[in-house]
């Protein structure tokens, strides 16, 4: 069976989504479409509008054949660790193929890929604006395309991944159509995700943007997932930890637990808390990404004890049959329940999220919960 993978978030599934799996299956005439998920939170550390299960079920009744949660380890972090993780687990699933949306997928992201590796990256720690936008400026000088939509950032992050890899994968860019990323309004039956979210939040109908299985989970929520929730957790931590331990935190370098802990005192809401804390040093992205990890209380240590498998979410019969084509051939351990030792062991990180993603009602995550089987 040839196989054709996709990383994705689906937050939540929608009509571009189904679109997209479609073309995949008929560009690359494949057997079986495995996605690498996002677990119950997103790379830019927001918490998902469903849960990771509720997602994999609507993902399996249109068109993905298997679902495998990508550990958070991988999935809230930069495009470049992001991508990385994702890749690794589709390469040890042997997918001959991986298909993803681009802004601009005529872009030659090889040639571009390549000319970063000449880049002098000490050059892009200056503190008056972020790595990215130093990074940028450089890219474009180069080659004449800056990374700025994000899917063309993730375009160039999967090829930098299959190149540092040496993965045999054909990748295969799909042009997003009819909506940007950034809409904030409803476009139609093919709506961005963020829109799709804004109106749900705004009680607007979303019906036509999404298949049924989508819309009648989004109808049973009664809060949408969001970080004000959140955020006392996160600002008792900051608050109440004295700032070396604060310190110890992944990714809080450089003094960012000052200026975090100063801004947790001084503000009551979350969206205050980001704004007081946002310098052109940091993107929001990195902030959200930094909050998680403070609330999860997060270390270095956490993330060097990381190592891949693959937690199975769910499959269809298809997926099923794929999986025992390959289970003897796979490098890394395949995971269908987690027991006591799992938990607190290999799958410590991941079983915290789930946690702490059970402040929104949500039910258990991980302990007792076995793949979803589609028939």
């Amino acid at each position: 069976m040839k196989a054709v993978g996709l990383v994705v978030e689906y937050n939540p599934f929608h009509n571009g989504h189904r679109y997209h799996l479609q073309q995949a299956k008929q560009v690359t005439k494949a057997d079986v479409v495995i996605a690498v998920m996002s677990g119950n939170f997103t790379q830019r550390g927001e918490p998902t509008i469903l849960d990771k299960w509720t997602r994999a079920k609507c993902a399996l009744e249109n068109g993905v054949d298997l679902v495998i949660e990508l550990p958070v380890a991988s999935a809230v972090q930069p495009a470049h660790r992001f991508a990385s993780g994702a890749l690794e687990l589709l390469n040890d699933l042997a997918v001959s193929n991986v298909v993803f949306g681009a802004e601009h997928p005529d872009w030659d992201f090889n040639a571009m890929v390549l000319a970063e590796q000449a880049f002098d990256q000490g050059a892009f720690h200056q503190f008056n604006n972020t790595y990215a936008t130093q990074f940028n400026q450089q890219l474009e000088a180069v080659t004449g395309h800056a990374l700025t939509d994000p899917n063309d950032i993730l375009a160039f992050a999967y090829h930098r991944a299959k190149y540092e890899g040496g993965y045999s994968f054909n990748l295969h860019p799909i042009k997003r159509i009819d909506n940007h990323y950034a809409d904030h309004k409803l476009t139609g039956k093919i709506s961005s995700a963020g829109a799709i979210r804004r109106a749900i939040q705004e009680s607007g109908d979303v019906t036509k943007t999404v298949p049924t299985q989508t819309a009648q989970a989004l109808a049973m929520i009664e809060e949408v997932p969001s970080w004000e929730r959140l955020y006392p957790l996160l600002a008792n931590h900051l608050i109440q930890t004295p700032t070396e331990q604060l310190a110890k935190t992944y990714q809080v370098k450089e003094g960012l637990e000052n200026r975090l802990k100063e801004a947790a005192q001084q503000n009551r809401t979350f969206d205050d808390f980001l704004r007081a804390a946002k310098t052109k040093r940091y993107t929001y992205g990195r902030l959200l990404r930094v909050a998680l990890y403070l609330t999860l209380n997060m270390t270095d240590q956490d993330i060097n004890a990381y190592h891949p498998y693959h937690r199975v979410l769910g499959f269809t019969k298809t997926g099923q049959e794929y999986l025992h084509q390959i289970k003897n051939k796979l490098n890394y351990p395949l995971v269908t329940k987690v027991n006591q030792r799992m938990k607190d062991q290999e799958l410590a990180l991941d079983y915290r999220v789930g946690k702490l993603y059970q402040f929104f009602g949500a039910d258990e995550q991980d302990v007792t919960r076995g793949p979803i089987r589609i028939n």
